[in-house]
């Protein structure tokens, strides 16, 4: 035991005498300190029990991702629609594992019924909890959804679209134009849907998904066809058209207006951004290849290049566009070096960590139950939901249309390559979930659109090809190119929707 009394005689006397007794300290200043210990101390615990929450929903998310992807890779479909539905299931619709705050501060959790349960979490403290385990689940899922994008755009040859030549190009205007705008006119004229939410839902019309179409076209050996390069090099522009709207569509979700003044700014704006950051790319490109051949420690090349990625996202979304439109320029950027392929090898696992996390919380927000059709009330909701079906159907396949100059061209086949959705259209939705702008019944009625068109494409290309197996359609001198830079890509590595 330490002789307190010793030690205070060996003190200077100015010491002991500046010592306070404790009698002679005020009693307000002795109930501060001990609140102020308290209050410590229940911080303290209050991070520990936050971090608990959160550790658990990953697992939640994780295991939502991975039995969903199992289960629609075992009948041949995207793994992207098992997290999406993993994330119903787990989410406000069935399991309340994965829920969110709602407006008045009501939650409905089991994570955190669990934590009260078996972590001693107060029910006075339980609220706070919840609201900060969702905020970072929340942030995780924004994260996930900028290396998605930034993935996407590694993945697009913006040379190979070039090559494809102006046939591509009018394909995938005449995509992004005829459901954009009969989505949005029909919903406000039909439905009395205000402007916003209804440009939102046209918006998510306009997507294709790149990676699903490229794998059936695969697996059809029909990649190298005049056909499959016209979808590939469409799809991919596609997905650059799509961007900017979805940046211009986000941006005008936070003011709540549209005003020609703002939608001319924020088109111009994303267009020039997009293709300053790709031509300045192209003159910083090589000293980036140069800076990560001279670094010597691990993780040069990847992390350098998240770096670049978070860099132009932060620039996106401070002048009033997106950080998905940075992530999506960076990787059209990093895409031309000759660090390509392994950049999209080390991606790959980040991917994997982050993207199921934006996808299951995407489903997760999303109440079927609006979509019941045994209530009365949900049937609206039910033919919005046919409405967005059918214009997202007949908004794709009359792009094949647009074809010129090709006698004997599959344009059927065409349209059909460019109906499914898949990831694109689920960022579309995760976004307008995130701004707060999309109803229930809304947001269920994109998401059955997303998910039926991406059901429904691989059988219907299946379909509109077999009807000419015995006439094979020509290779083009550039489809050859891109065929075999593609098909590898998707046998061997997942691509977004895998």
């Amino acid at each position: 035991m330490v002789d307190l009394t010793a030690w205070l005689t060996h003190l200077p006397i100015t010491t002991v005498s500046t010592l306070p007794a404790p009698w002679l300290v005020p009693q307000s200043l002795l109930v501060a300190t001990a609140a102020s210990e308290t209050a410590s101390e229940t911080t303290s615990e209050t991070a520990s029990l936050i971090l608990a929450a959160v550790l658990l929903s990953l697992v939640v998310v994780y295991v939502a991702a991975k039995v969903g992807g199992e289960l629609c890779a075992r009948v041949n479909l995207p793994s992207v629609l098992g997290e999406l539905v993993g994330g119903v299931v787990v989410g406000v619709s069935a399991l309340h594992l994965i829920a969110f705050p709602e407006g008045g501060g009501e939650f409905n959790s089991w994570i955190i019924n669990f934590l009260e349960m078996t972590a001693g979490l107060q029910p006075e403290a339980a609220l706070g909890v919840f609201q900060a385990e969702s905020e970072v689940i929340s942030v995780l899922a924004e994260l996930g959804v900028i290396i998605l994008l930034f993935e996407i755009g590694l993945e697009s040859d913006l040379k190979e679209l070039i090559r494809v030549g102006p046939q591509a190009a009018v394909v995938a205007v005449i995509g992004v134009v005829v459901p954009f705008t009969l989505g949005t006119a029909g919903l406000i004229a039909i439905f009395a849907v205000p402007p916003i939410p209804a440009v939102f839902a046209g918006a998510a019309l306009t997507a294709t998904s790149i990676g699903i179409t490229a794998k059936v076209l695969a697996e059809l050996q029909r990649l190298n066809s005049r056909e499959g390069q016209i979808i590939i090099g469409a799809a991919v522009l596609d997905d650059v058209l799509g961007i900017i709207v979805l940046a211009v569509v986000a941006s005008l979700a936070k003011t709540g207006e549209i005003e020609v003044g703002k939608v001319i700014y924020l088109i111009v704006g994303a267009a020039v951004f997009l293709v300053g950051s790709i031509l300045l790319g192209r003159i910083l490109s090589p000293f980036f290849v140069e800076l990560v051949n001279r670094m010597q420690t691990r993780g040069e090349l990847l992390l350098s290049a998240l770096v670049v990625a978070f860099v132009l996202s932060y620039v996106g979304a401070i002048i009033q566009l997106e950080a998905i439109l940075g992530a999506f320029a960076a990787g059209l950027i990093l895409a031309e070096t000759d660090k390509q392929r392994e950049l999209e090898k080390q991606i790959i696992p980040v991917a994997d960590l982050f993207v199921p996390i934006f996808f299951v919380t995407v489903g997760a927000r999303t109440d079927v139950s609006v979509l019941n059709p045994f209530v009365p009330e949900n049937w609206e909701g039910l033919i919005i939901a046919a409405f967005l079906l059918v214009v997202a159907i007949f908004g794709k396949v009359v792009t094949g249309l647009g074809v010129f100059g090709q006698p004997g061209i599959n344009r059927l086949a065409i349209g059909v390559g460019m109906i499914p959705r898949g990831e694109v259209g689920l960022v579309f939705v995760g976004v307008g979930s995130a701004t707060g702008v999309l109803s229930k019944p809304l947001e269920a009625a994109i998401i059955v659109m997303v998910i039926l068109t991406t059901f429904l494409a691989p059988a219907l290309l299946r379909v509109v090809f077999k009807e000419e197996s015995t006439v094979d359609s020509a290779p083009i001198a550039a489809g050859d190119a891109v065929g075999q830079a593609i098909a590898p890509d998707v046998a061997e590595s997942p691509t977004p929707d895998s």
